[in-house]
Protein backbone atom coordinates (compact mmCIF):
# COMPACT_ATOMS: atom_id res chain seq x y z
CA UNK A 1 0.00 0.00 0.00
CA UNK A 2 3.03 2.32 0.14
CA UNK A 3 2.79 3.45 -3.51
CA UNK A 4 -0.98 3.78 -3.27
CA UNK A 5 -0.43 5.77 -0.08
CA UNK A 6 1.75 8.29 -1.91
CA UNK A 7 -0.66 8.60 -4.83
CA UNK A 8 -3.64 9.09 -2.54
CA UNK A 9 -1.97 11.83 -0.51
CA UNK A 10 -0.93 13.66 -3.68
CA UNK A 11 -4.45 13.34 -5.09
CA UNK A 12 -6.14 15.05 -2.15
CA UNK A 13 -3.81 17.99 -1.76
CA UNK A 14 -5.93 21.11 -1.15
CA UNK A 15 -3.99 22.93 -3.87
CA UNK A 16 -5.62 20.74 -6.49
CA UNK A 17 -8.88 22.70 -6.19
CA UNK A 18 -7.41 25.63 -8.11
CA UNK A 19 -7.35 24.13 -11.62
CA UNK A 20 -10.96 22.85 -11.82
CA UNK A 21 -12.29 26.05 -10.26
CA UNK A 22 -10.38 28.23 -12.73
CA UNK A 23 -11.49 26.16 -15.74
CA UNK A 24 -15.15 26.19 -14.73
CA UNK A 25 -15.21 29.86 -13.75
CA UNK A 26 -13.41 30.93 -16.95
CA UNK A 27 -15.98 29.20 -19.14
CA UNK A 28 -18.95 30.63 -17.22
CA UNK A 29 -17.50 34.16 -17.17
CA UNK A 30 -17.07 33.97 -20.95
CA UNK A 31 -20.73 33.08 -21.46
CA UNK A 32 -21.92 35.70 -18.96
CA UNK A 33 -19.95 38.41 -20.79
CA UNK A 34 -21.27 37.15 -24.13
CA UNK A 35 -24.91 37.19 -23.03
CA UNK A 36 -24.84 40.29 -20.83
CA UNK A 37 -27.15 43.17 -21.61
CA UNK A 38 -27.14 46.42 -19.58
CA UNK A 39 -29.68 46.31 -16.78
CA UNK A 40 -30.55 42.62 -17.22
CA UNK A 41 -29.99 41.87 -13.52
CA UNK A 42 -31.77 44.94 -12.15
CA UNK A 43 -35.17 43.20 -12.18
CA UNK A 44 -34.03 40.40 -9.90
CA UNK A 45 -35.30 40.51 -6.33
CA UNK A 46 -34.45 38.28 -3.40
CA UNK A 47 -37.86 37.23 -2.12
CA UNK A 48 -39.03 34.65 0.39
CA UNK A 49 -39.77 32.31 -2.53
CA UNK A 50 -36.18 32.60 -3.75
CA UNK A 51 -34.85 31.75 -0.29
CA UNK A 52 -37.17 28.75 0.08
CA UNK A 53 -36.23 27.32 -3.33
CA UNK A 54 -32.50 27.76 -2.63
CA UNK A 55 -33.00 26.03 0.71
CA UNK A 56 -34.70 23.08 -1.01
CA UNK A 57 -31.88 22.93 -3.58
CA UNK A 58 -29.29 22.56 -0.82
CA UNK A 59 -31.57 20.05 0.94
CA UNK A 60 -31.42 17.86 -2.17
CA UNK A 61 -27.62 17.83 -1.92
CA UNK A 62 -27.84 16.95 1.78
CA UNK A 63 -30.18 14.06 0.91
CA UNK A 64 -27.75 12.98 -1.78
CA UNK A 65 -24.78 12.91 0.59
CA UNK A 66 -26.80 11.27 3.34
CA UNK A 67 -27.78 8.51 0.92
CA UNK A 68 -24.12 8.03 0.01
CA UNK A 69 -23.16 7.74 3.68
CA UNK A 70 -25.99 5.26 4.31
CA UNK A 71 -24.82 3.21 1.34
CA UNK A 72 -21.19 3.05 2.39
CA UNK A 73 -22.28 2.00 5.88
CA UNK A 74 -24.42 -0.75 4.33
CA UNK A 75 -21.51 -1.89 2.17
CA UNK A 76 -19.22 -1.90 5.21
CA UNK A 77 -21.73 -4.05 7.12
CA UNK A 78 -22.25 -1.19 9.56
CA UNK A 79 -18.61 -1.09 10.65
CA UNK A 80 -18.06 2.49 9.49
CA UNK A 81 -19.33 5.08 11.95
CA UNK A 82 -21.39 8.00 10.71
CA UNK A 83 -18.40 10.33 11.10
CA UNK A 84 -16.07 7.96 9.28
CA UNK A 85 -18.65 7.59 6.54
CA UNK A 86 -18.92 11.37 6.20
CA UNK A 87 -15.14 11.82 6.00
CA UNK A 88 -14.70 9.05 3.43
CA UNK A 89 -17.53 10.35 1.23
CA UNK A 90 -16.28 13.95 1.33
CA UNK A 91 -12.71 12.89 0.53
CA UNK A 92 -14.00 10.63 -2.22
CA UNK A 93 -16.06 13.47 -3.73
CA UNK A 94 -13.08 15.79 -3.45
CA UNK A 95 -10.85 13.31 -5.29
CA UNK A 96 -13.55 12.92 -7.97
CA UNK A 97 -13.78 16.70 -8.33
CA UNK A 98 -10.05 17.16 -9.01
CA UNK A 99 -9.57 14.23 -11.39
CA UNK A 100 -10.90 13.65 -14.93
CA UNK A 101 -14.50 12.43 -14.99
CA UNK A 102 -13.56 9.11 -16.57
CA UNK A 103 -11.12 8.44 -13.72
CA UNK A 104 -13.03 9.73 -10.73
CA UNK A 105 -11.97 9.21 -7.12
CA UNK A 106 -12.40 5.44 -7.04
CA UNK A 107 -8.72 4.86 -7.80
CA UNK A 108 -7.75 6.10 -4.35
CA UNK A 109 -10.94 5.38 -2.40
CA UNK A 110 -9.62 1.93 -1.51
CA UNK A 111 -6.80 3.64 0.35
CA UNK A 112 -9.24 5.84 2.29
CA UNK A 113 -11.11 2.77 3.53
CA UNK A 114 -7.94 0.85 4.25
CA UNK A 115 -6.78 3.69 6.49
CA UNK A 116 -10.11 3.49 8.32
CA UNK A 117 -9.22 -0.04 9.42
CA UNK A 118 -10.57 -2.31 6.68
CA UNK A 119 -8.59 -5.06 5.00
CA UNK A 120 -7.42 -4.58 1.44
CA UNK A 121 -10.05 -7.06 0.24
CA UNK A 122 -12.90 -5.42 2.11
CA UNK A 123 -11.82 -1.95 0.96
CA UNK A 124 -11.68 -3.08 -2.65
CA UNK A 125 -15.09 -4.74 -2.32
CA UNK A 126 -16.73 -1.56 -0.99
CA UNK A 127 -15.21 0.63 -3.69
CA UNK A 128 -16.09 -1.72 -6.53
CA UNK A 129 -19.59 -2.30 -5.23
CA UNK A 130 -20.06 1.49 -5.05
CA UNK A 131 -18.82 1.95 -8.60
CA UNK A 132 -21.01 -0.89 -9.83
CA UNK A 133 -24.15 0.51 -8.17
CA UNK A 134 -23.52 4.04 -9.49
CA UNK A 135 -23.09 2.85 -13.05
CA UNK A 136 -26.05 0.48 -12.69
CA UNK A 137 -28.26 3.47 -11.83
CA UNK A 138 -27.26 5.23 -15.04
CA UNK A 139 -27.54 2.16 -17.26
CA UNK A 140 -31.05 1.50 -15.97
CA UNK A 141 -32.33 5.08 -15.88
CA UNK A 142 -31.08 6.29 -19.26
CA UNK A 143 -33.09 3.77 -21.37
CA UNK A 144 -36.20 4.41 -19.25
CA UNK A 145 -35.94 8.17 -19.71
CA UNK A 146 -35.08 7.70 -23.39
CA UNK A 147 -38.26 5.69 -23.90
CA UNK A 148 -40.37 8.24 -22.01
CA UNK A 149 -39.08 11.39 -23.71
CA UNK A 150 -37.62 9.95 -26.97
CA UNK A 151 -34.50 11.09 -28.76
CA UNK A 152 -36.09 14.32 -29.99
CA UNK A 153 -37.41 15.14 -26.51
CA UNK A 154 -33.98 14.83 -24.92
CA UNK A 155 -31.79 16.29 -27.66
CA UNK A 156 -33.94 18.81 -29.55
CA UNK A 157 -33.18 22.35 -28.43
CA UNK A 158 -34.76 25.66 -29.34
CA UNK A 159 -32.69 25.77 -32.54
CA UNK A 160 -33.32 22.14 -33.53
CA UNK A 161 -31.92 18.68 -32.93
CA UNK A 162 -28.37 18.65 -31.55
CA UNK A 163 -26.58 15.59 -32.91
CA UNK A 164 -23.30 16.28 -31.07
CA UNK A 165 -24.99 16.05 -27.66
CA UNK A 166 -26.73 12.88 -28.79
CA UNK A 167 -23.46 11.24 -29.82
CA UNK A 168 -21.71 12.37 -26.62
CA UNK A 169 -24.50 10.71 -24.64
CA UNK A 170 -24.44 7.51 -26.69
CA UNK A 171 -20.66 7.16 -26.31
CA UNK A 172 -20.85 7.88 -22.59
CA UNK A 173 -23.68 5.42 -22.11
CA UNK A 174 -21.82 2.76 -24.10
CA UNK A 175 -18.82 3.12 -21.83
CA UNK A 176 -20.99 2.88 -18.72
CA UNK A 177 -22.90 -0.14 -20.01
CA UNK A 178 -19.66 -1.94 -20.89
CA UNK A 179 -18.28 -1.16 -17.44
CA UNK A 180 -21.39 -2.49 -15.67
CA UNK A 181 -21.37 -5.73 -17.66
CA UNK A 182 -17.65 -6.19 -17.10
CA UNK A 183 -17.97 -5.51 -13.38
CA UNK A 184 -20.93 -7.89 -13.07
CA UNK A 185 -18.97 -10.64 -14.81
CA UNK A 186 -15.84 -9.92 -12.78
CA UNK A 187 -17.48 -9.66 -9.37
CA UNK A 188 -20.14 -12.34 -9.58
CA UNK A 189 -19.12 -14.87 -12.25
CA UNK A 190 -15.44 -15.27 -13.20
CA UNK A 191 -13.08 -12.83 -11.47
CA UNK A 192 -9.98 -14.87 -12.35
CA UNK A 193 -10.70 -14.58 -16.08
CA UNK A 194 -10.95 -10.79 -15.86
CA UNK A 195 -7.78 -10.66 -13.77
CA UNK A 196 -5.87 -12.66 -16.38
CA UNK A 197 -7.31 -10.54 -19.18
CA UNK A 198 -6.14 -7.33 -17.48
CA UNK A 199 -2.68 -8.78 -16.92
CA UNK A 200 -2.49 -9.91 -20.57
CA UNK A 201 -3.51 -6.51 -21.97
CA UNK A 202 -0.99 -4.63 -19.85
CA UNK A 203 1.90 -6.82 -20.93
CA UNK A 204 2.21 -4.71 -24.06
CA UNK A 205 5.13 -2.32 -23.98
CA UNK A 206 3.01 0.77 -24.65
CA UNK A 207 1.04 0.07 -21.47
CA UNK A 208 4.05 -0.75 -19.31
CA UNK A 209 3.67 2.47 -17.33
CA UNK A 210 0.31 1.30 -15.92
CA UNK A 211 1.15 -2.40 -15.59
CA UNK A 212 1.66 -2.43 -11.83
CA UNK A 213 -1.57 -0.51 -11.17
CA UNK A 214 -3.46 -2.81 -13.56
CA UNK A 215 -2.14 -5.93 -11.85
CA UNK A 216 -3.23 -4.50 -8.51
CA UNK A 217 -6.68 -3.79 -9.96
CA UNK A 218 -6.92 -7.42 -11.10
CA UNK A 219 -6.03 -8.64 -7.63
CA UNK A 220 -8.55 -6.24 -6.10
CA UNK A 221 -11.27 -7.70 -8.32
CA UNK A 222 -10.54 -11.22 -7.07
CA UNK A 223 -10.58 -10.06 -3.43
CA UNK A 224 -13.75 -8.03 -3.94
CA UNK A 225 -15.52 -10.92 -5.65
CA UNK A 226 -14.79 -13.26 -2.75
CA UNK A 227 -16.26 -10.68 -0.37
CA UNK A 228 -19.35 -9.71 -2.38
CA UNK A 229 -20.48 -13.15 -3.55
CA UNK A 230 -21.50 -13.99 0.00
CA UNK A 231 -23.92 -11.05 0.35
CA UNK A 232 -27.66 -11.63 0.62
CA UNK A 233 -30.18 -10.17 -1.85
CA UNK A 234 -31.47 -7.72 0.78
CA UNK A 235 -27.94 -6.32 1.10
CA UNK A 236 -27.99 -5.31 -2.58
CA UNK A 237 -31.54 -3.97 -2.41
CA UNK A 238 -30.65 -1.69 0.50
CA UNK A 239 -27.46 -0.51 -1.18
CA UNK A 240 -29.21 0.18 -4.50
CA UNK A 241 -32.09 2.05 -2.84
CA UNK A 242 -29.56 4.34 -1.15
CA UNK A 243 -27.89 4.81 -4.54
CA UNK A 244 -31.22 5.58 -6.23
CA UNK A 245 -32.25 8.22 -3.72
CA UNK A 246 -28.78 9.81 -3.73
CA UNK A 247 -28.55 10.34 -7.47
CA UNK A 248 -32.22 11.21 -7.89
CA UNK A 249 -31.98 13.90 -5.19
CA UNK A 250 -28.95 15.38 -6.92
CA UNK A 251 -30.83 15.74 -10.18
CA UNK A 252 -33.71 17.63 -8.55
CA UNK A 253 -31.33 20.41 -7.49
CA UNK A 254 -31.61 22.27 -10.79
CA UNK A 255 -35.41 22.21 -10.69
CA UNK A 256 -35.37 24.17 -7.43
CA UNK A 257 -32.68 26.56 -8.68
CA UNK A 258 -34.74 27.39 -11.77
CA UNK A 259 -37.78 27.99 -9.57
CA UNK A 260 -35.63 30.22 -7.34
CA UNK A 261 -34.81 32.35 -10.38
CA UNK A 262 -38.48 32.46 -11.37
CA UNK A 263 -39.52 33.63 -7.88
CA UNK A 264 -36.96 36.42 -8.16
CA UNK A 265 -38.62 37.94 -11.24
CA UNK A 266 -41.51 40.29 -10.26
CA UNK A 267 -44.76 39.55 -12.07
CA UNK A 268 -43.73 36.03 -13.09
CA UNK A 269 -46.05 33.24 -11.94
CA UNK A 270 -43.39 30.79 -10.78
CA UNK A 271 -45.92 28.26 -9.56
CA UNK A 272 -47.34 27.65 -13.03
CA UNK A 273 -44.15 28.21 -15.02
CA UNK A 274 -43.42 24.51 -15.59
CA UNK A 275 -45.66 21.47 -15.79
CA UNK A 276 -44.85 18.21 -14.02
CA UNK A 277 -43.64 16.87 -17.39
CA UNK A 278 -41.26 19.83 -17.74
CA UNK A 279 -39.76 19.14 -14.32
CA UNK A 280 -39.18 15.48 -15.17
CA UNK A 281 -37.59 16.51 -18.48
CA UNK A 282 -35.21 18.84 -16.59
CA UNK A 283 -34.35 15.89 -14.35
CA UNK A 284 -33.80 13.64 -17.39
CA UNK A 285 -31.56 16.14 -19.15
CA UNK A 286 -29.35 16.46 -16.08
CA UNK A 287 -28.82 12.71 -16.05
CA UNK A 288 -27.98 12.78 -19.75
CA UNK A 289 -25.56 15.66 -19.18
CA UNK A 290 -23.82 13.64 -16.46
CA UNK A 291 -23.38 10.76 -18.91
CA UNK A 292 -21.88 13.16 -21.46
CA UNK A 293 -19.35 14.29 -18.83
CA UNK A 294 -17.70 10.88 -18.98
CA UNK A 295 -15.99 11.63 -22.29
CA UNK A 296 -14.25 14.76 -21.03
CA UNK A 297 -10.65 14.67 -19.68
CA UNK A 298 -10.88 17.81 -17.52
CA UNK A 299 -11.05 17.57 -13.69
CA UNK A 300 -14.67 16.96 -12.68
CA UNK A 301 -15.74 17.77 -16.24
CA UNK A 302 -14.91 21.44 -15.55
CA UNK A 303 -15.44 23.71 -18.52
CA UNK A 304 -17.33 21.13 -20.55
CA UNK A 305 -20.27 20.94 -18.15
CA UNK A 306 -20.62 24.70 -17.94
CA UNK A 307 -20.43 25.03 -21.73
CA UNK A 308 -22.97 22.26 -22.37
CA UNK A 309 -25.29 23.61 -19.69
CA UNK A 310 -25.57 27.04 -21.34
CA UNK A 311 -26.93 25.39 -24.50
CA UNK A 312 -28.57 22.19 -23.32
CA UNK A 313 -30.66 23.74 -20.52
CA UNK A 314 -31.37 27.13 -22.12
CA UNK A 315 -34.94 26.14 -23.06
CA UNK A 316 -35.89 26.01 -19.37
CA UNK A 317 -34.62 29.42 -18.34
CA UNK A 318 -37.57 31.70 -17.42
CA UNK A 319 -35.52 34.73 -18.48
CA UNK A 320 -33.49 34.95 -21.70
CA UNK A 321 -29.77 35.41 -21.06
CA UNK A 322 -29.76 34.01 -17.53
CA UNK A 323 -28.59 30.50 -18.45
CA UNK A 324 -24.90 31.31 -17.82
CA UNK A 325 -25.66 32.62 -14.34
CA UNK A 326 -27.73 29.51 -13.66
CA UNK A 327 -24.83 27.32 -14.80
CA UNK A 328 -22.58 29.05 -12.29
CA UNK A 329 -25.12 28.79 -9.48
CA UNK A 330 -25.77 25.11 -10.28
CA UNK A 331 -22.05 24.30 -10.09
CA UNK A 332 -21.71 26.30 -6.88
CA UNK A 333 -24.35 24.08 -5.29
CA UNK A 334 -23.43 20.70 -6.77
CA UNK A 335 -19.66 20.87 -7.33
CA UNK A 336 -17.70 23.61 -5.58
CA UNK A 337 -18.81 22.69 -2.02
CA UNK A 338 -16.96 19.38 -2.40
CA UNK A 339 -13.80 21.20 -3.42
CA UNK A 340 -13.99 23.42 -0.35
CA UNK A 341 -15.05 20.68 2.10
CA UNK A 342 -12.33 18.40 0.77
CA UNK A 343 -9.75 21.14 1.17
CA UNK A 344 -10.78 21.51 4.83
CA UNK A 345 -11.08 17.81 5.67
CA UNK A 346 -8.08 16.52 3.70
CA UNK A 347 -5.25 18.10 5.76
CA UNK A 348 -6.70 16.82 9.05
CA UNK A 349 -7.36 13.38 7.61
CA UNK A 350 -3.86 13.17 6.11
CA UNK A 351 -2.28 14.20 9.43
CA UNK A 352 -4.29 11.55 11.26
CA UNK A 353 -3.54 8.85 8.67
CA UNK A 354 0.19 9.50 8.91
CA UNK A 355 0.09 8.97 12.65
CA UNK A 356 -1.72 5.68 12.27
CA UNK A 357 0.21 2.50 11.69
CA UNK A 358 0.52 1.50 8.06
Amino acid sequence: MTEQNDKALKQIRPGRIILPMLIGLAVVVYFIIRDYKPGMFSALQFTAGVGIMLFFAFCMMVVRDFGYIVRIRVLSDGKLTWRQGFNVIMLWEFASSVTPSAVGGTTIATYFLWKEGFSAGKSAAIVMATSFLDELYFTLMFPVLFLIFSKTGLFTLADGFNSSFFYFAVIGYGVKLFWVLLMAFALFIRPQIVKKLIEFVFRFRLLKKWRQAANQAGQDIVLASAELKTKQFTFWINAFLATFFSWTARYWVLNFLILALAFGIPGLDAGSLFSAGDHFLIFAKQLVMWIMMLVMPTPGGSGFVEAVFTTYMADFMPVVGFVSMMALLWRFVTYYPYLLLGAVIAPRWVARSRKAKV
